[in-house]
């Protein structure tokens, strides 16, 4: 830890979350709200900001946060490891 007792604060711990799949999707994410923003404010005519961006992208029905997510989905185990209910 550093004197401001921050441990993000060394280059190896910042490389670190810069690299870190979590920041890449992030870093995606706000990089989709900003060019919805971008389109919503052109068609409206006026900046209707972040926040407001994210709540109404995020109802959207092709917006990745409604999409699921193939690595959350439970991996199948093989015959060999399961086991049998009812023996």
């Amino acid at each position: 830890m550093n004197k401001t007792g921050n441990s993000l604060s060394t280059p190896n711990s910042q490389e670190f979350v810069k690299k870190s799949s979590l920041y890449q999707e992030f870093l995606a994410e706000r990089e989709e709200i900003l060019r919805h923003k971008w389109l919503e404010s052109e068609r409206l005519g006026k900046d209707i900001g972040f926040e407001t961006t994210a709540k109404s992208g995020a109802k959207a029905p092709d917006h990745p946060a409604r999409r699921p997510n193939p690595d959350l989905k439970a991996k199948k185990r093989p015959k060999s490891q399961r086991t049998s209910v009812g023996k």
